[in-house]
């Protein structure tokens, strides 16, 4: 039970629960939308089935996510699946932003190169930090609090038997692989995280500022990066990239003393490679929102044992039990908290769970429909099979 000290502060912020198994359901195949809570909870993509959910907590959602499934070389090359899960700070307009670009920039790249690659990604990556930072020159005037926007960006995306995972910030890419002769499943971190609370993080960005003895900061228990924010890479932030940004318009909090000569965060992907087999049963894509509450074998655990239907709905759904307990709450009322407010309770959460099907992941050809679907609701776009 909350304490009443909490419940005085909550109380305004409830609202009238749906009846038991109400739903909205979005138009089209876009998903279902329970309050806060928007899911899909099943799919086929191009190697397998899927699970997409999202719930909010900001006023806004700033997290943006997707899922797409076709030829990733050229349009009639071979299929494969993308998936991407922005979680954005400071507003939604960067995970947005990548939201609508980065995918276009990989499928560019990879019919230029002939193949999903490394350099590709890396490519993808920085012509998508460049045309957010072009948005925010030409808004500076009318809306400079742009600047301060930006998103971690993680992607996953399996071609000809080959998973790449690529990440810049803190949000996880977790595999689920049962070893042979084991029952049990092993959770397996497949993506690095720039976060300032890990020690090697604030190694590289001293190693990478030498002369600023004020690189990393620890502020209130919590490690940040000037002081300001806990992750190192991002898309966006433009504030922290270029001088130019630091400065009138933008508000006095944003701005750091003194000009910089080179950016303080960077938008390079750390990348993965890795060549699924048949012991490779699903990863989890989700928002850090996600693992404050629940560890990678918790996760991966739940998942193993649990229906694939509507499993990345019961991943958010034990997280936010999670985050009521700590607050010594029932999770039926933490539901009735509201947006905005919802905030100090727990983060948005994006979650995406892609299941493998071994005689599907070396597959050049794909027989299901092309799926393009967003998370939060927007409506997939079909279209002829491969």
């Amino acid at each position: 039970m909350v304490g009443q000290t909490m419940m005085r502060i909550v109380r305004p912020c409830f609202k009238p629960s749906l009846p038991d198994g109400a739903q909205v359901v979005a138009a089209g195949a876009g998903g279902t939308r329970e309050g806060l809570l928007w899911y899909r909870d099943a799919g086929r993509h191009a190697c397998g089935d899927f699970s997409m959910a999202v719930v909010q907590a900001n006023q806004l959602l700033e997290d943006a996510s997707q899922l797409e499934a076709g030829p990733l070389v050229a349009a009639d090359g071979p299929c494969g699946t993308f998936v991407g899960v922005y979680d954005g700070h400071g507003g939604p307009e960067t995970a947005r932003f990548v939201a609508d670009n980065l995918f276009h920039h990989v499928k560019k790249f990879a019919t230029e190169q002939q193949t999903v690659s490394a350099d590709v990604i890396r490519r993808s990556y920085a012509a998508t930090e460049e045309g957010f930072l072009n948005l925010v020159r030409k808004q500076w005037l009318i809306k400079p609090q742009i600047a301060s926007v930006g998103t971690c960006c993680l992607v996953g995306i399996i071609n000809e038997g080959v998973l790449y995972i690529a990440n810049a910030g803190d949000s996880r890419a977790v595999l689920g692989r049962v070893e042979r002769g084991a029952k049990d499943i092993k959770a397996v971190q497949l993506s690095s995280e720039h976060n300032a609370s890990f020690q090697e993080v604030r190694d590289e960005l001293r190693q990478m500022h030498p002369d600023d003895p004020r690189i990393v900061v620890l502020k209130h228990n919590v490690w940040r990066v000037k002081g300001i924010i806990q992750v190192s890479r991002t898309i966006g932030d433009a504030y922290l990239k270029s001088s130019e940004f630091n400065r009138e318009p933008l508000l006095a909090r944003f701005r750091i003393p003194g000009p910089f000569h080179k950016p303080i965060l960077c938008p390079e992907p750390s990348i993965e490679e890795h060549r699924l087999c048949a012991e490779d049963q699903f990863v989890i894509f989700a928002s850090d929102g996600l693992w404050e509450h629940l560890s990678n074998q918790e996760a991966v655990d739940i998942v193993h044992c649990s229906p694939r239907n509507g499993i990345a709905r019961r991943l958010i759904k034990a997280a936010l039990r999670e985050a009521a307990k700590k607050r010594e709450m029932r999770y039926s009322d933490l539901k009735k908290i509201d947006r905005g407010v919802r905030r100090h309770f727990h983060d948005d959460i994006t979650v995406v769970v892609l299941f493998m099907d071994p005689a599907l992941v070396s597959r050049r050809l794909y027989g299901g429909p092309l799926l393009s679907l967003r998370g939060g609701g927007s409506t997939p776009t079909f279209a002829q099979k491969c």
